[in-house]
């Protein structure tokens, strides 16, 4: 009894949440940004504090805390105590003079879609135009955030951005490097099709029976089950090795950076 109620509790735990501030999956190289990860569950009683582990790929770093801040690219992830971990969050560190930068969170349809094309050290981009596979969409006399006030499907695929800059002279034009984009199916919809793969994969289970929907022909009814329902699975983590500090940053700012050797003038 003890064990099945165990399970069953597990298989209730959600992921935390794992969130990064500022928003953005791209930064320039020196740059330092923030992890945190959310995560609770109201059945678990706890006697002291939980504690955070944080993962760069399959390393341990050596924080515990509910947030960090990191510098080195690379994919995080973060797990507390007796759930499963959370989803990734994938950081990118460039040197280029341009950088474009997407939301780290899923997009859905009806949700805005925002961009920025960032210059090194925040200098103001002019002649600034944004593509979308290639093609111009949108042209701002200097540095604006690109908007999709309601992002639909035709709205995934890879930008770009390009433009100058005055270095202390204006520039030839400079190009980001492509970001894929994806936007997923709207939420309410995402959630009506899982719950129709669900109730034509399981029969609804009353007490010791199990109604199954009106076969036409013979055999149609209901039919008794004997025994117990099946347990559920644990849910599973995969098995990280430890090391010490690798990809963790405990200092705060932003430290002065060398001068980008990313990619050409003109290039895209």
């Amino acid at each position: 009894m003890w064990e099945l109620t165990a399970l069953l509790l597990l298989a209730t735990l959600e992921k935390p949440i794992l969130s990064l501030h500022p928003p953005w999956t791209t930064i320039f190289k020196g740059e330092r940004v923030t992890l945190r990860c959310d995560g609770y569950h109201p059945l678990l009683l706890e006697l002291r504090p939980s504690s955070t582990l944080w993962y760069l790929g399959h390393l341990l770093l050596p924080s515990h805390k509910k947030s960090i801040e990191v510098q080195t690219p690379g994919v995080y992830r973060c797990q507390t105590r007796g759930a499963p971990v959370s989803d990734p969050i994938h950081l990118s560190v460039s040197n280029d003079w341009l950088i474009l930068q997407v939301p780290y969170a899923a997009v859905f349809e009806g949700e805005p879609l925002v961009m920025r094309c960032r210059g090194w050290y925040d200098k103001v981009v002019y002649k600034l135009h944004y593509y979308h596979d290639g093609q111009p969409v949108r042209y701002f006399h200097s540095s604006a955030n690109y908007t999709v006030p309601q992002a639909r499907a035709s709205d995934s695929g890879r930008y770009q951005c390009s433009g100058t800059m005055r270095i202390p002279v204006e520039s030839a034009p400079m190009f980001s490097a492509k970001v894929a984009v994806t936007v997923q199916e709207a939420r309410h919809a995402a959630a009506v099709r899982l719950l129709q793969v669900q109730s034509r994969r399981a029969p609804l289970r009353l007490g010791r029976r199990v109604h199954r929907p009106r076969a036409r022909g013979r055999g149609a009814g209901i039919a008794l089950v004997r025994g117990c329902y099946g347990h559920p699975q644990r849910p599973e983590t995969q098995p990280l090795a430890a090391a010490s500090g690798a990809g963790f940053s405990p200092g705060r700012g932003v430290h002065h950076r060398p001068g980008p050797t990313g990619r050409g003038f003109g290039a895209r």
